[in-house]
């Protein structure tokens, strides 16, 4: 039986190699739950092999996919089957496939959260309850919420604030700092704790953007995984944390609209749209910074 679904899946498809799918996406695109080395290198810590199918039309490649067995690869009801539920966390991380734009690929395998950018490349695809939330563009916040970020932050900087690069800590020491602001804010343990700096090594190339400190102790700080595709840039915000103790500064906000600013100026540089993800539009403050946006499944 599991054979005959596999063939159903996978009919039309063809295997394909990690370097053709890593050239599909060079062409195409992504996301960063989708980028070759991001799926490459958390399959090898999970342990689980992955499967590279490929849509030929003309014997051409014009649609590729990771999968592991009947899902996407990295996805987490596979985590969850291999006990391995807490190994890694890239929250609702939107999915954006290596698909030829009007390529109509049939895919077959579980998909959750693809982007609406996938409308009439994607045959099978239906709408999904959820809603995805991205971030604004600068201009679309109000000027008095421009203004009263601006203030924050040198309110915070006037009391001895610093924002500082993420790239310049070590795999543990981010571990370390996440950890202690995330279990701080929340109060519970942080997503994938044991793994943390194992996790944060294997994909130190693609962590983005600043944490705070205030008088050399840090106060906020937030996992971003950055991607660059031909036509766009993916930037998914996973979680962060605060420490609670610094609220009057509000260091979780100011720390949104330094990350949040840098990535489109970073992007406008670059000439290319930006898709700064903060996940499931599911909570109120996402709605502050983000517009909701359709998702759909397979």
């Amino acid at each position: 039986m599991f054979n005959l679904l596999q063939r159903w899946r996978e009919r039309g498809w063809r295997p394909i190699d990690a370097n053709l799918y890593a050239q599909a996406w060079a062409r195409f695109g992504g996301s960063v739950v989708t980028h070759p080395e991001i799926v490459a290198k958390l399959s090898t810590l999970a342990g689980i092999p992955v499967h590279y199918l490929g849509w030929p039309l003309q014997g051409e490649v014009l649609a590729a996919i990771p999968v592991w067995g009947s899902s996407l690869a990295l996805s987490r009801n596979v985590l969850k089957r291999t006990g391995q539920r807490d190994l890694f966390d890239l929250g609702n991380s939107e999915v954006i496939l290596p698909v030829a734009q009007g390529a109509q690929a049939p895919i077959r395998q579980r998909l959750r959260y693809v982007s609406a950018l996938h409308e009439g490349s994607i045959s099978t695809l239906r709408k999904q309850p959820d809603e995805l939330a991205l971030a604004r563009q600068p201009e679309e916040y109000g000027k008095k919420f421009r203004y009263n970020q601006r203030r924050e932050l040198r309110m915070l900087e006037d009391a001895g604030g610093e924002v500082l690069p993420v790239s310049g800590l070590a795999a543990d020491a981010l571990a370390a700092i996440y950890t202690e602001l995330f279990e701080k804010r929340w109060g519970f343990a942080v997503p994938g704790k044991r793994h943390l700096a194992e996790v944060f090594e294997a994909l130190k190339d693609f962590l983005w953007g600043s944490y705070l400190q205030l008088d050399g102790k840090s106060i906020a700080v937030q996992v971003l995984y950055r991607v660059e595709s031909p036509d766009w840039i993916s930037i998914e915000y996973i979680n962060g944390g605060v420490d609670p103790e610094s609220r009057d500064f509000s260091p979780g906000s100011v720390l949104s609209f330094i990350n949040t600013q840098a990535a489109w100026e970073d992007a406008r540089a670059r000439g290319k749209p930006l898709r700064y993800s903060f996940g499931r539009a599911d909570v109120e403050y996402k709605d502050r910074w983000c517009n909701r946006h359709p998702v759909f499944q397979v």
